[in-house]
């Protein structure tokens, strides 16, 4: 990937966090840091020198607590660039927001990333962004321990083989055009798919796969942080 190109960033911080009983997750502090879940998330895409700009998906009229959340030289930095854009009615509605609000810089490439993955390593990131350069879309991906079985009606449906089955992890990349001509083709359609990588999936071609990394976990319940 060459200097020129833009690699910009959307940061999904615009849930209402009902498993954690209201408590919005992403603003609390990480255990035995001084920083807090959203804090870690956007530093740690900060520290990496290709990233130009990231746009923070946010519940409506939450702007002064999303930077109440961040770093002070989070903040003041003047590279990456930082936008707060209003969330949607559902995670797949508040990524085309973050899209949409990145158009104008037309970056070369975007990752999508849950803001709720404070664990996220450096060279996770760079990983998924070299891989993106080569095939257009890249997500992160663990192998499973356990047998999966597909169910139907309190009954196994299908057998499924480990070695044929992983799990997703983000921050998901794709070339910026493409994924938001597919999240507009979604929206159109009116229908909600499991993630970003299903999204190109339906309206762009093949997603490729790297190794995840275990540590970078999502925060969903108390016991999580």
């Amino acid at each position: 990937m060459s200097a020129e190109q833009k690699i910009a960033v959307v940061v999904c911080a615009a849930g209402s966090s009902e498993r954690m009983g209201g408590v919005k997750k992403e603003y609390l502090k990480l255990k035995n840091r001084d920083i807090t879940v959203l804090g870690s998330v956007v530093c740690s895409f900060a520290a990496v020198p290709s990233v130009n700009e990231i746009a923070i998906t946010i519940p409506k009229d939450g702007e002064e607590a999303a930077r109440a959340a961040l770093p002070p030289e989070c903040l003041s930095a003047s590279k990456p660039k930082l936008k707060f854009v209003k969330g949607g009615e559902t995670r797949q509605a508040s990524v085309y927001n973050g899209l949409l609000a990145l158009a104008e810089s037309n970056p070369a490439y975007v990752l999508i990333h849950d803001g709720a993955r404070p664990w996220i390593s450096r060279q996770l990131i760079e990983k998924t962004i070299e891989e993106a350069a080569k095939h257009n879309a890249v997500i992160p991906v663990l192998p499973l321990t356990e047998t999966p079985k597909e169910i139907s009606g309190g009954f196994i449906k299908r057998h499924t083989r480990r070695t044929d089955t992983c799990v997703a992890q983000t921050p998901q990349a794709f070339k910026f055009l493409e994924i938001l001509y597919a999240h507009k083709k979604a929206a159109q359609a009116g229908k909600e798919f499991t993630d970003d990588a299903e999204v190109w999936g339906k309206f762009c071609g093949r997603v490729a796969v790297v190794p995840g990394d275990p540590v970078n976990r999502k925060i969903t319940f108390q016991g999580d942080i």
